[in-house]
């Protein structure tokens, strides 16, 4: 699939003329617990040329695709990215340091992940997580409750909790959240995950019970701390600074 993938992003440079310089997996293959049938979610950053930057008139700067193979597919032009990434925009943040790198200009790579570190806003990282929270959690223990809506509910919890405590961005890992719940927990989630990848996305097999209650004691545990965040400003000349270097 990786060469189908790579075949796709090649065809899609030639295509639109743009330098792609980085493409990842996002969703659940890249927090760890894919289905069989879970999409292949391909994230990317281009560029143009510098004259295309010049241009009087806005223009379209994100690109989407969908295969008959399961690749779906969506872009953002460097400028785009770097103006949400300057508001810690949450999904950006998990392309960025997603575990699965299909490609990538690793001078780039290094030096966004760097100004992402640096400038990153606990207060906006966190009500991304936790506001997402709320409608996830609606579903335990509830006959509409998934596997899959479960995992985003103990996911967005946990990052929500990693950001307060660690104040810094959470991983997209998801196994890598595992310090911040006891032990005895681990083994359980990990059942669960080899579980939801041999069953379908909408699969309704049953959660412990146990498990339901550590993702509400969360979520609570985020409700009585939401208020006591730092909120900080990120530094535009940083930002500017990269995208000129960029397109140069």
């Amino acid at each position: 699939m990786k060469r189908k993938i790579l075949n796709k992003l090649s065809e899609i440079e030639r295509e639109k003329n743009i330098e792609i310089l980085f493409a990842v997996e996002s969703g659940s293959r890249a927090w760890g617990f894919a289905s069989p049938d879970s999409d292949y979610d391909i994230r990317f950053v281009y560029k143009h040329n510098k004259d295309w930057y010049l241009n009087l008139w806005e223009q379209k700067d994100s690109i989407q695709f969908m295969t008959d193979e399961d690749l779906d597919g969506s872009g953002w032009d460097v400028r785009k990215a770097l103006k949400l990434l300057a508001k810690s925009n949450a999904s950006f943040l998990g392309w960025l340091f997603s575990p699965i790198v299909y490609r990538a200009n690793a001078a780039f790579l290094n030096e966004i992940k760097e100004l992402a570190a640096n400038n990153f806003n606990p207060v906006s990282g966190f009500y991304h997580y936790h506001s997402m929270n709320r409608g996830f959690e609606e579903t335990l223990g509830s006959d509409r409750m998934t596997l899959k809506s479960f995992f985003y509910a103990i996911r967005t919890a946990l990052c929500a909790k990693w950001v307060y405590e660690k104040d810094t961005i959470p991983p997209v890992f998801f196994k890598e959240l595992y310090p911040l719940i006891d032990v005895e927990y681990h083994r359980m989630l990990d059942n669960l995950i080899l579980l939801k990848s041999k069953h379908i996305e909408k699969s309704n097999e049953p959660v412990a019970p146990v498990l339901i209650e550590l993702v509400k004691q969360v979520v609570n545990e985020n409700e009585g701390v939401k208020n006591d965040l730092i909120n900080r400003k990120p530094n535009p000349k940083e930002f500017n600074n990269l995208f000129l270097k960029t397109i140069s």
